[in-house]
């Protein structure tokens, strides 16, 4: 996992208004989620489970102060026993984000929700990658995979995508001074154009399908049967 200058990057201007706005998407999508179990898969600098209330929370990551060290390509968790996954730029900075999406799905509950959070291609800050002199460090060096395409991994995984939110549609200025300049936009590009934005929050919900019954055919012509006579009690005796 390509994580180069994350922990340096997180305190610049530019990481600090990406995790602002980040921070508080999350806290309000994980509010009003129940469960036993809830796991934070990447980016151990924050606490990105901080506003929600099940009572189990553990973060899990490759390195850094996290309560489980782990493969996140093998999560160290039983099958259905996670209510709530939230993954934090983990996808897109992955050799292999198919087979983690496949453990989250296998580890999440019937029912059970995942919140993916990522750096838009289809933004400012995704055509930043592709200009010349690039830095080749976080987040620059990412994988950037657009809400489309990841809809359709999800899908195909049995999961329904709820709801979708979109951020950060200043252009990624390394001053705090710009960045505040444009702080007008955020409201303008929520409106008129919130695909574009710099960083997105999907929220999924992992969906099984009931089994389907086969039932008896009711409508089936019955076989006739023999009228019944009423037999008198002397006719009865006869025979005997």
């Amino acid at each position: 996992m390509s994580n180069a200058g994350l922990d340096d990057w997180l305190q610049t201007p530019q990481g600090r208004y990406v995790m602002a706005w980040e921070q508080a998407t999350i806290d309000a999508a994980v509010a009003d989620v129940f469960g036993y179990n809830a796991i934070q898969l990447g980016l151990p600098q924050r606490d990105l489970l901080a506003q929600n209330r099940i009572p189990l929370r553990q973060v899990a990551h490759d390195s850094g102060k996290v309560d489980v060290r782990c493969d996140l390509r093998q999560l160290p968790f039983a099958a259905h026993s996670i209510d709530l996954a939230v993954m934090a730029h983990v996808l897109e900075f992955h050799d292999d984000p198919h087979q983690i999406l496949r453990e989250v799905e296998r580890v999440l509950i019937p029912e059970g929700e995942v919140i993916i959070v990522g750096f838009n291609p289809i933004s400012i800050w995704g055509l930043r990658r592709r200009l010349p002199n690039c830095p080749p460090h976080f987040p620059w060096d990412g994988h950037y995979l657009s809400v489309p395409r990841l809809k359709d991994w999800l899908q195909l995984l049995g999961f329904e995508a709820e709801a979708c939110s979109f951020g950060c549609y200043a252009p990624p200025f390394k001053n705090e001074r710009w960045l505040k300049r444009w702080h007008f936009i955020e409201t303008t590009g929520n409106r008129w154009w919130s695909f574009a934005g710099g960083v997105y929050v999907l929220r999924a919900v992992k969906r099984v399908h009931s089994m389907r019954l086969i039932m008896p055919n009711w409508k089936q012509k019955a076989s006739p049967r023999k009228a019944l006579s009423v037999v008198s009690e002397k006719e009865s005796a006869a025979h005997e």
